[in-house]
């Protein structure tokens, strides 16, 4: 009974330092976001759904399907079980590795006062130890609580990789629709440039117009086709660059989509927030777990300086006869504990913990930049917010403007006060602003998708 009371008395000592609690720096941030941002106040923070932050049905499909069949997205699951895998075998280095051995010897010998060779037969039985570290100094716990800390990481990336799909799609899918939608209007365009370029040949033929001008004309439409080809290779291109993040055909079923102007995006998102939610960010947990993982390794390093005790035992039976292979005279156990001290390894151990304290600065370098590059994204996006919205209002007006001086450059061309030259001037103008305006609310809607993934995917603020 001796030996399993030695043993739980090295296992209670086992472990007995841990690793030093985590400093983790200052966030080298200000306080909080710029005030003067803030459009209608801060509102109030609350954790926004997908489903309601993304208002298109169509988009929510594309976005499902992308998280089913994106490789990244796979790719950073199967680090999640690796790193998973890895800290269950190093959890099991802090645990006795004990296993059953049995085994029967049938050896042919000579026997002490016997001429001729014997066979004799010897069965075995035992309960062994394998070496077992008794972490005094705390190494292997260390190494544990960085396979932990690594584990966690690789979670909190998944979840990084996870938000940044989502946005990544989001921004894909609208660059789709963008280009749709200026096909779309360089199609009406077009449309009414073929009329005006009719109406200057039918003035020709009567008589009251010129051929200079119908020339003009079919100039402007001949333009007008050249540029619609572009714009369906655009929609080409964007098909294709969606159908690639998402990683499978889109199905032919999808709902109808929501057009620019119909806010398919919540894109008033308040500033004036506390810049410590940053913290919440998968991308900065994911730092600071490295960081926590390097400052266990450290503790590993220099926990490698002092001795380590390992165990090795067994406990067992032997028996030349199965029937009398549990009797109490044939019993036998061994125990051998062995302590190795470092005495000279040409500077391997000192160099061991340079490059884990090397590591460790890494890591609080990397978290230091995780936050400043959270904090210029955040900050990117409500200086959006708080400009673009004032910005498409007034090239909501310049349009509005735009059009009715197209519609009296028309009038007043087929009453023939003004020549082709001024009516041509005044649609180029109309088509510019258009696309303008177009762009500025796809800019609009993808820097409120920015700020989405930004505050951290779907803990993002209304």
């Amino acid at each position: 009974m001796r030996l399993p009371i030695l043993v739980a008395l090295m296992l209670t000592v086992s472990a007995c330092k841990t690793v030093a609690p985590l400093e983790k720096p200052e966030p080298p941030i200000p306080a909080a976001f710029t005030p003067a941002l803030t459009p209608d106040g801060a509102g109030e923070a609350r954790r926004l759904t997908r489903e309601e932050m993304f208002r298109d049905p169509r988009l929510l499909r594309v976005i499902d399907l992308a998280l089913e069949n994106n490789r990244d997205l796979r790719l950073a699951l199967l680090n999640v079980e690796t790193a998973r895998a890895q800290n269950n075998i190093q959890n099991a280095a802090t645990q006795p590795d004990i296993d059953l051995q049995t085994s029967s010897n049938l050896e042919r010998t000579r026997v002490q006062r016997k001429r001729k060779p014997e066979m004799i037969l010897q069965n075995n039985l035992s309960i062994n130890l394998n070496a077992f570290e008794i972490d005094l100094f705390g190494r292997v716990r260390a190494m544990t609580e960085a396979a932990a800390a690594r584990y966690l990481a690789s979670e909190e990336g998944y979840r990084a990789a996870r938000a940044t799909l989502i946005g990544a799609v989001a921004e894909s899918y609208f660059a789709q629709r963008l280009a749709i939608e200026q096909r779309a209007l360089m199609e009406n365009i077009l449309a009414d440039w073929r009329q005006s370029a009719e109406l200057a040949s039918a003035r020709w033929r009567s008589g009251t117009g010129n051929e200079v001008d119908v020339i003009r004309a079919q100039a402007q439409v001949s333009a007008a086709e050249a540029d619609l080809r572009g714009r369906e290779r655009a929609v080409l291109r964007a098909d294709n660059a969606l159908r690639l993040i998402v990683g499978a055909d889109l199905p032919a079923d999808l709902p109808p989509a929501l057009a620019l102007d119909q806010n398919p995006v919540v894109t008033r998102l308040p500033a004036g927030l506390p810049s410590d939610l940053l913290l919440n960010r998968p991308d900065i947990r994911q730092a600071e777990q490295v960081l926590q993982a390097s400052n266990a390794d450290v503790a590993a390093a220099r926990a490698a300086f002092f001795p380590r005790l390992s165990l090795t035992a067994a406990v067992g039976f032997t028996s030349p006869a199965l029937g009398s292979l549990f009797s109490p005279t044939n019993n036998t156990w061994s125990f051998a504990p062995r302590l190795a001290l470092p005495i000279f390894n040409g500077g391997r151990l000192e160099g061991e913990l340079d490059v884990a304290k090397v590591r460790r600065n890494e890591a609080v370098a990397q978290y230091e930049k995780a936050i400043q590059t959270a904090f210029r994204e955040v900050a990117d996006g409500l200086a959006g917010s708080a400009t673009l919205d004032a910005q498409i209002d007034a090239q909501q007006r310049t349009v509005a403007e735009v059009k009715r001086g197209v519609a009296m450059a028309e009038a007043r061309y087929k009453a023939g006060l003004e020549g082709r030259l001024e009516l041509l001037d005044a649609q180029r103008q109309l088509q510019m602003t258009q696309q303008a305006l177009l762009a500025l609310q796809a800019e609009n809607i993808v820097n409120a998708v920015a700020l989405y993934k930004a505050l951290g995917g779907e803990a993002t603020w209304k």
